[in-house]
């Protein structure tokens, strides 16, 4: 974790004026005097700070349902922050762990945990998401074949991943996918000749959705160890 980063997780400071303490060396790790907020703080190190040892704040890691037209972004926008469903103290301390267009809804993850939201977004993961779909025209027989073996989206030069496919009826489907490029869901419906009418995603790995519209709630301990 970041020396900036530790700073606020274990004071009340904000970035900005943890950054300048750094600077203006009053922040030691481990006896030693460090002034770049960049500087990487491990679970093991001491930080002390006027005198006082420092202790991080037990990361927070949250479920929430995204409504549509919100963004998954900190900061509104053409539409208002996700982060409006939120009432919490330093809830600008969270990032998104995977984000969802404006017009998506469904399962959104946050957290203060740096290293927990990487294991879950690195490529190499190949985390599951699953995606309810509804679209435009009845869904081809063959779509699910193909979805398999990988598609070309337009611009790319690499197939899809595998994608599992499930058929609910002619016009809703739940597709799985393991890759987040973007725009992926709709790109691929495009693929084959189809369109995205409502997009909504209900789960993450092993983890389902189970809030209500714009309601959140803490993980448990085991569903954060899932994701490791």
């Amino acid at each position: 974790m970041r020396l900036d980063k530790f700073l606020c997780k274990s004071t009340e400071l904000t970035r900005a004026a943890a950054t300048e303490c750094i600077e203006l060396g009053t922040v030691s790790v481990n006896d030693q005097v460090i002034t770049e907020a960049r500087f990487q703080v491990h679970e093991n190190n001491s930080v002390v700070w006027k005198g006082e040892r420092l202790v991080a704040r037990p990361s927070r890691y949250i479920m929430l349902h995204k409504p549509l037209n919100t963004l998954s972004s900190n900061v509104d926008g053409d539409y208002p922050s996700l982060f409006h469903c939120i009432d919490i103290d330093r809830a600008e301390d969270l990032h998104i762990v995977g984000r969802l267009d404006a017009d998506t809804s469904g399962l959104v993850l946050l957290t203060d945990d740096g290293r927990w939201s990487f294991e879950i977004i690195r490529p190499e993961k190949q985390c599951p998401k699953t995606y309810r779909v509804t679209l435009r025209d009845p869904i081809d027989d063959n779509v699910a074949v193909k979805f398999l073996a990988g598609v070309q989206l337009q611009n790319e030069s690499q197939l899809t991943a595998p994608a599992q496919l499930n058929i609910v009826t002619k016009t809703e489907v739940l597709l799985t996918i393991t890759e987040g490029r973007y725009h992926q869901v709709k790109r691929m419906f495009a693929a084959v000749g189809n369109r995205v009418n409502g997009l909504h995603r209900e789960q993450i790995g092993s983890l389902k959705l189970d809030v209500e519209l714009g309601l959140w709630r803490y993980l448990t301990p085991k569903e954060v160890a899932d994701f490791l």
